[in-house]
């Protein structure tokens, strides 16, 4: 992929939010409490700050009802990458909303095992550019995706999400909305993927559900509460408005005569806008390309079929700047002084796997005020040649509030969420120097061989990286890797369905236990019911996982191993101390589910360990295994 040798390499001088850090006194404290045994001739060098806070930050929303549709081969078009052989010129956040994602019931429980297909293709597409997952939230077919440059991620704080089902009445998520919301370099900005009602009649049925959508989400927290209380606000998805009045011969005249602006009067979207207080504020760019609804799929031809749909803009980007003098501003600021030019908005015909074409809009926005200044500040050597120089040391803000479940990972240059590390240390609180601490990797968690590396501090209560290095070097010996006998049987049951449901234990205590103010669903008249956690059976997990997370949380599981390092793992000792061992829980025998043979039912150690079987040990703590990503959040 063009621009992928860029993210590999390391930039100079580029550490984000970095400053020089006082060394600690030569006996600082490991991992594990103990004096550490540093090398005398180890120096951790001074640098300057890296990626600063952009003062003109750049985001790309994209919006995609994909039909049901397998993902197609490359998005790199989509996304606006590669443009310059560079991801400088590029965004530095970008969400996607997806609409009609396959969501039958056995693509369901795949997707609920491992991440799904479109996700998948989405982080490969971006991790080269150095994006990572910020943040995600499904909604039976309904996905929002919330990318940012990793370089960002200790600006960006309190992340949560919300879904909110209007179909059937509220009990069916084939409609509503899904939102990310959080505060983005000192704003607060909210992102809305919605899926409304169909058809020309529905108007009104649109304007009840939207309105439905921004009374029913509201996020707890010292910040914004309701949606249009965010500093900034990107609506978007398949929001169905359809044209008025004209036939389906003069809509198509319109359109091959490229006189589009005699359909923008009769849209129902831009009436609404003169006529619904919901939409007061609202802005959107021009519709200088063709309606993107509906197509014969795998052609350009408007629908061919007995139907004979007239096209419409059904695929919309909207965005509201809070308005002066409507309260404060939830990030303490002036909020009139945050303005977004609109760049792009514009369709791509080039993907034909749907009935619909996407649409993606380019964003800048300008602050008066940012954050600038990163919780955490870590600190780390140009390269590790020997296993004694794995030592990072790290400075807190006073205003930051630690957690016991925080931790470091080490993470490949290119990878694409926070739980995609190759080792991790707790971030244990022993004082080195007033506010300065200091970690060490053991040898055994270590990568051999040659590589690029990033480290990051993640925070538990702010669930995201707060603090990150800029590249740099591991070079250490390589083993001789242990032959497997296993190694031809695993490849040839890779593509088997044995998958395990599981019922976790509501109290599970785990590294980093769930918060549900994190994701939720709000819909009108659904009940609550306790969550099911589907995972790989333990044939698919022989080796369990290396996560300070444990597999008490909701993981999406099946994150490719993008270590390569040979044996790497990480850490594998206990939590914060003082947390108990694995508790005492007698083993029990798995039901089989009539319905579905190919899932089983088993309890789960509620110490956060795997399933038990009748004849099995209680399961210790291991460290090497698939990677989850947490739905709806990249806590651990």
């Amino acid at each position: 992929m063009e621009g992928q040798s860029s993210s590999g390499s390391r930039r100079p001088g580029t550490r984000a939010g970095l400053g020089p850090l006082p060394l600690p006194g030569p006996h600082g404290v490991s991992q594990t409490g103990a004096p550490s045994k540093v090398d005398s001739s180890f120096q951790l060098p001074v640098k300057e700050n890296a990626a600063p806070v952009p003062s003109e930050p750049r985001i790309t929303v994209v919006t995609w009802n994909v039909g049901t549709a397998m993902p197609p081969d490359d998005v790199t078009s989509l996304l606006h990458l590669g443009s310059g052989g560079d991801d400088s010129d590029g965004a530095d956040m970008i969400a996607i909303g997806l609409q009609e994602v396959n969501s039958m019931i056995n693509k369901r429980l795949k997707d609920a095992l491992f991440t799904d297909q479109w996700s998948e293709l989405f982080m490969d597409a971006l991790a080269p550019f150095n994006f990572v997952l910020v943040s995600t939230v499904r909604m039976q077919g309904v996905i929002l995706l919330l990318f940012a440059k990793y370089y960002h991620l200790p600006f960006l704080r309190d992340v949560q999400t919300d879904c909110t089902r209007t179909g059937l009445g509220g009990y069916w998520g084939n409609k509503g909305g899904v939102s990310v919301r959080l505060a983005a370099f000192g704003h607060m900005l909210c992102f809305l993927n919605c899926h409304l009602p169909a058809h020309m009649d529905k108007a009104e049925q649109r304007k009840d559900n939207f309105q439905t959508i921004l009374s029913l989400q509201q996020f707890p927290g010292p910040g914004a509460h309701g949606i249009l209380d965010h500093d900034l606000v990107f609506w978007f998805g398949d929001l169905n408005f359809r044209i008025e009045s004209y036939d389906l011969h003069f809509v198509k005249f319109a359109i091959d005569s490229d006189q589009l602006h005699q359909l923008w009067e009769k849209d129902q979207l831009n009436m609404a806008k003169n006529t619904w207080p919901i939409l007061k504020g609202f802005q959107e760019g021009p519709l200088n390309f063709a309606p993107t609804f509906k197509f014969d799929v795998g052609t350009n031809k408007y629908d061919t079929s007995a139907k004979k749909r007239k096209p419409a803009w059904t695929d919309r980007i909207l965005w509201k700047v809070k308005a002066p003098g409507v309260g404060p501003s939830p990030s303490g600021r002036e909020s009139h002084r945050l303005q977004v030019t609109q760049h792009s908005y514009d369709s791509h015909m080039e993907y034909t796997v749907s009935d619909h074409k996407p649409v993606a809009a380019q964003f800048v926005l300008q602050f008066a005020y940012r954050d600038d200044v990163p919780l955490v500040r870590l600190e780390v050597a140009d390269e590790w040649v020997r296993p004694e120089q794995a030592v990072v040391r790290y400075r807190i803000e006073t205003v930051f509030a630690r957690s016991s479940w925080d931790w470091i990972g080490l993470y490949r240059v290119g990878f694409r969420h926070c739980k995609d590390y190759v080792a991790y240390v707790w971030a244990k609180h022993e004082d080195v120097d007033g506010n300065i601490y200091q970690v060490t990797f053991s040898e055994e968690s270590l990568p051999k061989g040659h590589g690029d590396f990033i480290l990051g501090y993640y925070s538990h209560t702010h669930s995201i990286l707060i603090g990150v290095t800029e590249p740099f070097q591991i070079s250490l010996p390589t083993s001789e890797p242990a032959s497997s006998s296993t190694d031809s049987s695993s490849a040839s049951s890779e593509d088997e369905d044995d998958s395990t449901l599981e019922l976790l234990a509501p109290k599970s205590r785990s590294p980093s236990p769930g918060k549900s103010k994190r994701h939720r669903s709000r819909s009108p008249g659904l009940a609550r019911f306790p969550g099911l956690v589907l995972r790989p059976s333990s044939r698919e997990r022989r080796g369990a996982s290396r996560s300070p997370s444990p597999p008490s949380r909701r993981l999406l599981r099946g994150a490719p191993d993008r270590s390569n390092d040979g044996g790497s793992r990480g850490s594998s000792e206990e939590g914060p101390s003082g947390l108990p061992g694995p508790w005492a829980f007698p083993p029990s025998v798995p039901r089989s589910l009539g319905l579905l043979p190919a899932l089983r039912l088993e309890t789960v150690d509620p110490g956060g360990g795997g399933s038990w079987g009748p004849n099995r040990e209680a399961p210790a703590p291991s460290s090497q295994g698939r990677q989850g990503l947490e739905e709806g959040g990249l806590g651990p």
